[in-house]
């Protein structure tokens, strides 16, 4: 099935979804091998698939683990600039335990990515929580959202500068 991505002449619109996955005082960072920006794992959602099946789906095949989901915690309306283009993303963040996979003690790994027919490979890292201000963590306010994990579903709107 196609992936929710568009990529028009003069814009790309993205609906994606991503784990929060906090295990052992440490959460689960991705960023790729030629940047120093972190982001949360998952994907983008494919025609047809629900959320939930597409988180199940990026796990499993990126780093080999299965999930649960513990439920939605951030929609963010994101803006941002990809390649050469303003992107407008739509994503959802859900509070994500691994059952069966990868443990914080595994510390950094890689992974392959697959994004618009291209693979190329991906750095994991599992981050202690005080080390979070250090990073550059897209969006920029997850920082803040991080510090406040509560039963809520909090909503953000993040437009790059």
């Amino acid at each position: 099935m196609a992936d929710i991505l568009w990529n028009r002449d003069d814009f790309i619109f993205s609906y994606r979804v991503a784990g929060i996955c906090i295990q052992e005082g440490k959460v689960l960072l991705q960023k790729p091998t030629n940047d120093s920006g972190f982001a949360f794992p998952g994907g983008h959602v494919a025609f047809g698939e629900t959320n939930e099946e597409t988180l199940k789906r990026e796990f499993k095949e990126e780093i080999g683990a299965d999930i649960t989901i513990e439920g939605l915690k951030w929609v963010g309306e994101i803006f941002f600039t990809w390649g050469e283009k303003p992107c407008h993303q739509i994503c959802l963040y859900y509070d994500v335990k691994i059952e069966d996979g990868v443990t914080p003690r595994d510390g950094m790994f890689f992974a392959c990515e697959q994004l618009a027919g291209r693979t190329f490979q991906i750095e994991f890292h599992w981050v202690p929580l005080e080390r979070i201000a250090e990073l550059t963590l897209y969006p920029e306010n997850a920082r803040m959202l991080l510090q406040n994990l509560d039963n809520t579903v909090q909503h953000f709107v993040y437009q790059e500068r």
